[in-house]
């Protein structure tokens, strides 16, 4: 058939040009899809059974819920009244809008589109024609980036012939071509210090060229610049269980100290940052994350009274791990939230 060996074409196409390591599921993805349908034909076609389709379908997503699919399957296990085997085809073009985020574990679907089938008994000369309205939904669930399984049902109206038909489906599919995932950039390198002098011995850095953001009447050091404080620091690593951004009783005092320490250098700020291990979808730990450095930030302003404006949250995923995610101590290391102040005083 032409239409079936262009939708193979078009599959083997895509595939080949397009990268498995890019991220899915986002705008300007692909899926490609294998798929059986169990089709529940109207009585008034006088089959026997019913059949059992199989088949494959690419669709394209034309936003991050919205995707185009075009689908075909080959009928198979028909009989007719007669007994002759009824073999046939349906192609397929579908609209489907997804719910819930990309990347998140299950997506809910609902679908609507048309389908041409042509089907009939072998031997009989001819094969009968219908065009049919088609809606459905379901739900896919993405055991990866890249893979996922599907389950729906349809329900197809012959436009032709005003008759209903429906059929339960299943699938395994592949997707990629998505938006690429985000490559951490470096931080850029402190500036090295520079020296100046004190010429006139009078405390004050009067060598502007050399320390050009030196106010006047500001203390300097031996080089005339100035003077170094000591500084000090306190940490915080808050843990979580699995798949929970919830701050558990036994890390609340390591937030009181941290808060405390603020308190008493009310000139310093933080980012607390949230981490995941590398179990689930990297989209999804990416809010895992964002939950967990908020969930720190809010016991921080609204339990220990540290202005809000003075704490950031940033989630980071799975993508900055402290420990091997191998195993399920080094995934529970990772599960964390870290923050660190500094605060300068003199020494």
């Amino acid at each position: 058939m032409k239409l079936k060996n262009t939708l193979g074409i078009a599959i083997g196409t895509l595939v080949a040009a397009t990268s498995f390591g890019a991220l899915a599921q986002g705008q300007g993805a692909v899926e490609v899809e294998l798929f059986g349908k169990k089709e529940q034909y109207d009585s008034a076609r006088d089959y026997k059974n019913n059949g059992n389709l199989f088949g494959a379908s690419i669709g394209y997503f034309l936003t991050d819920d919205v995707e185009l699919r075009l689908g075909y399957d080959e009928v198979h296990n028909v009989r007719s009244d007669d007994g002759r085997n009824i073999k046939g085809a349906d192609t397929a073009l579908d609209a489907l809008y997804h719910f819930n985020n990309p990347g998140d574990m299950i997506r809910p679907y609902v679908s609507a589109g048309f389908s041409d089938q042509s089907i009939g008994q072998n031997g009989s000369g001819g094969r009968d024609r219908s065009t049919f309205a088609n809606i459905g939904g379901g739900a896919k669930f993405y055991f990866t980036d890249n893979f996922y399984a599907r389950a729906g049902v349809e329900a197809q109206y012959n436009i032709d012939k005003g008759d209903t038909e429906w059929a339960p489906s299943v699938g395994i599919g592949v997707n990629f071509g998505g938006g690429s995932k985000k490559v951490e950039e470096a931080p850029a390198p402190a500036p090295a210090p520079v020296a100046c002098t004190d010429s006139d011995n009078d405390g004050v850095c009067d060598n502007v060229d050399k320390c050009p953001n030196t106010p006047a009447n500001v203390t300097v050091d031996a080089d005339g610049c100035p003077a170094v404080a000591e500084v000090v620091r306190v940490e915080l690593d808050v843990k979580f269980d699995f798949n929970k951004a919830v701050v558990k009783p036994a890390s609340q005092g390591d937030i009181k100290n941290l808060a405390d320490f603020m308190k008493q250098y009310p000139a310093t700020t933080t980012t607390v940052e949230g981490h995941t291990d590398s179990v689930g979808p990297d989209a999804y730990n990416q809010k895992l994350s964002e939950r967990r450095a908020n969930a720190v930030r809010d016991v921080l302003v609204n339990q220990y009274g540290v202005q809000g404006n003075r704490v950031k949250s940033v989630g980071y995923g799975e993508t900055r791990p402290v420990a091997d995610n191998a195993t399920d101590a080094g995934r529970a290391v990772n599960r964390r939230v870290e923050a660190e102040v500094e605060a300068q005083q003199a020494k």
